[in-house]
C-alpha cells in the first residue's frame, strides 16, 4: 500500500465545521446535509449494519503485521468519527468503537468518485460502518482500506473541540453521553466500576451466595438509618417509600431458609448532595446464616482485595496497601487518638456534652452518650482514618439492628471499613431476637416523635414475625459500590462514578454549558481533557 499521507502532504479539512460559527448554524448545516439525503434516497439512520470486528478483535486478528502490507482479508467495522483528515484523493478518518480507534483509508480510486464524496461530506461525530481490506501503513498502523462507507447515524451536533474539550463539571454530568464520547477518563472511570461490581458476584457466587432481587418500594421504611423518599400507589391507596436499604428483605429470605444471599441493587436516601452522598447509590448487601460480623470482616477483605485485583491488577492502590488482614480499632480508642479526649458509650452525659462542646460538635438534648460519641467519631475522626481500618463496637443506641455485644450490650458486635477517609462498608452480627428488636424499634418511633428525620417511624411488624419463626445467627455486610469504585479508580467525588448523578434542574431550556462548538477537524480526535476543582457547590 503507498497511498499514505505524510506529515508535509496533510491538510486540516475546511468545511462549515472548521468555520465555527454557532451551534444553532452548525445544527442548521448538518440538518440540511439529512434533508439532501433523504431526497436522494439515503436513509441517514438506517435500522442495523453488520459488523465482523471491533478495534479490539481486529487488532487481536492482524496483530504482528509487518508495515506496508495488504492481508487479502476483508472486516467490516463501525464507529464514531472522531478524526477526519484530506488530502486530494486521499482521506484518512479515525472511527472509534467501544474497544478503541479504527484508521479508515479511503482513496478515490477504490471507493470511487460517489463514494469519495459521500465520506467527503460526514461530520465529526456521525456513526459510519466500513467494509474494506485490512492493511498497514508504511508506519506499521492497522488499517482498513475502504471499499464503501456507510453513515449509520447523523449527528446533528457536533463535539467539542480539542481546546476546550468537555471541562466544566456541570455540563459533563448533566450530558454524560458527551462526556463519555469525548473524555476517555469517564470512559476509564466506568470500566473499573463494571470490574468491581463482576469481581463482587464473582467472589460471592464461588462461595454459594445466591443472588436476589427483593422490593424497592417499602411500606415501611427500615434498614438504615436515613431519611426515606415518599410516594403514593394509587392502585393500592396507600403510601410507599423508596427503600433506604434491603436488608430486612434480605434476612426475611434468611428465615426462609435461603442462609446465604446478596442484593446488588439501588437505595434511595433523602438526604444533600456532597463528595461522598448521591440521593441514590448503589449497594452490595450480603447475609451469611451461622455467621457473624467476624466472619464478615474477612469476607470484606477478600470482596475488596478482589476488587482491587480485578480493577487495578494490584493490592496497591494509590498509595494505599489494601493487602489482608486489615487493622481492627475501636470507636472509643479511635475518638481519643484523633481528639484527644476520652470519650465512650459509659461516659456520663454531661461529660460526654463537654467533650461535644469542646469539639465543636453539635447535638441533640435527646442524645445519650452513645450517640454522642458516634457523632464526634463521624465529624472529626472518619475523614483522618487513611486505612484501611476495620472501626468496631459501636454504640447500641445508634445500631437499631445490630446483636449487643456479649461482654458489654450497650456497644454491639458492628464495624465499618474506612479507607482514604471514606467509610466503605458496614456490617455486624444481625439482632435476632423479636423481644429485643421489638424494644429497639419502639425507641426508633420514640427518636422520630422527638423530632429525629432519620429515625424510623413505625414498628415493622411483619419483620418481627418473621423473627418469631427463628433467625438463626447471622452475619450481614453492606458495601457501598460507588466508594469503592472511587477508590479503585481514584476519584475525589462519588459524581464520577453515577453515571448520572443528581443534578440541580436546567434553569431555562439549555443547559449552564452549551456543547457544540468546535475547531477544526484535524484537531477533534484528541478532545478529551477531564476538568479539575470541586464541582460539588448545588
Amino acid at each position: 500500500m503507498r497511498e499514505v499521507a505524510t506529515g508535509e502532504d496533510e491538510q486540516v479539512a475546511t468545511s462549515e465545521r472548521a468555520l465555527g460559527g454557532s451551534l444553532e448554524e452548525q445544527r442548521a448545516i448538518r440538518s440540511a446535509k439529512v434533508d439532501a439525503l433523504r431526497r436522494s434516497g439515503v436513509d441517514p439512520y438506517p435500522d442495523r449494519f453488520e459488523r465482523t470486528a471491533t478495534s479490539a478483535e481486529l487488532r487481536a486478528r492482524y496483530e504482528g503485521l509487518d508495515a506496508d502490507q495488504a492481508t487479502g482479508q476483508v472486516e467490516r467495522v463501525a464507529g464514531r468519527v472522531l478524526l477526519v483528515r484530506r488530502m486530494g484523493k486521499l482521506q484518512f478518518l479515525t472511527l472509534r468503537d467501544v474497544d478503541g480507534p479504527i484508521q479508515l483509508f479511503v482513496s478515490k480510486a477504490v471507493i470511487g468518485e460517489e463514494g469519495f464524496a459521500a465520506v467527503a461530506d460526514l461530520d465529526l461525530g456521525d456513526w459510519a460502518g466500513a467494509e474494506g481490506e485490512v492493511v498497514t501503513t508504511k508506519t506499521g498502523e492497522l488499517s482498513v482500506k475502504a471499499t464503501a462507507v456507510t453513515l449509520l447515524a447523523k449527528a446533528l451536533r457536533p463535539l467539542p473541540d480539542k481546546w476546550r474539550g468537555l471541562s466544566d463539571l456541570d455540563t459533563r454530568f448533566r450530558q454524560r453521553y458527551v462526556d463519555l464520547i469525548v473524555n476517555e477518563e469517564a470512559r476509564r472511570v466506568f470500566e473499573v466500576r463494571h470490574a468491581v461490581v463482576a469481581a463482587f458476584r464473582r467472589v460471592l457466587d464461588a462461595e454459594g451466595f445466591v443472588e436476589v432481587e427483593t422490593p424497592v418500594l417499602h411500606l415501611e421504611a427500615g434498614g438504615a438509618t436515613a431519611r426515606p423518599f415518599a410516594t403514593r400507589h394509587n392502585a393500592l391507596d396507600a403510601d410507599m417509600y423508596l427503600r433506604i436499604a434491603p436488608e430486612l428483605h434480605l434476612k426475611r429470605l434468611v428465615v426462609g431458609g435461603m442462609e446465604r444471599v446478596y442484593e446488588i441493587g439501588r437505595v434511595f436516601r433523602n438526604e444533600g448532595l456532597s463528595p461522598r452522598h448521591n440521593p441514590e447509590f448503589t449497594m452490595l448487601e450480603v447475609y451469611q446464616a451461622l455467621g457473624n460480623h467476624e466472619d464478615m470482616m474477612r469476607l470484606t477483605e477478600r470482596l475488596i482485595a478482589g476488587a482491587a485485583e480485578a480493577a487495578r491488577g494490584t493490592l496497591l492502590i494509590d498509595g494505599v496497601d489494601l493487602t489482608p488482614p486489615w487493622p481492627r480499632r475501636r470507636v472509643s480508642d479511635l475518638v481519643a487518638e484523633h481528639t484527644g479526649h476520652e470519650l465512650t458509650v459509659h461516659t456520663p452525659l454531661h461529660e460526654a456534652r463537654a467533650v461535644c462542646d469542646a469539639l465543636e460538635v453539635g447535638y441533640e438534648d435527646y442524645w445519650g452518650a452513645g450517640r454522642l460519641l458516634y457523632t464526634v467519631f463521624d465529624k472529626r475522626v472518619e475523614e483522618h482514618l487513611d486505612g484501611p481500618v476495620f472501626a468496631y463496637e459501636y454504640p447500641a443506641e445508634v445500631s437499631p439492628l445490630a446483636k449487643p455485644n456479649a461482654a458489654d450490650p450497650d456497644v454491639v458486635d458492628r464495624f465499618e471499613l474506612f479507607v482514604a477517609g471514606r467509610e466503605v462498608a458496614n456490617a455486624y452480627s444481625e439482632l435476632n431476637d423479636p423481644v429485643r428488636q421489638r424494644a429497639m424499634f419502639e425507641a426508633e418511633v420514640a427518636l422520630a416523635e422527638q423530632g429525629d428525620p432519620e429515625a424510623q417511624r413505625t414498628v415493622d411488624e411483619d419483620y418481627l414475625r418473621a423473627l418469631e419463626f427463628g433467625l438463626p445467627p447471622t452475619g450481614g455486610l453492606g458495601v457501598g459500590i460507588d466508594r469503592v469504585t472511587m477508590l479503585m479508580a481514584g476519584v475525589p467525588s462519588i459524581r464520577e462514578v453515577i453515571l448520572f448523578p443528581a443534578l440541580r434542574p436546567e434553569s431555562g431550556s439549555g443547559s449552564a454549558v452549551e456543547v457544540g462548538q468546535v475547531g477544526q477537524v484535524g484537531q477533534v480526535g484528541q478532545v478529551g481533557q477531564v476538568g479539575q476543582g470541586d464541582g460539588e457547590a448545588q
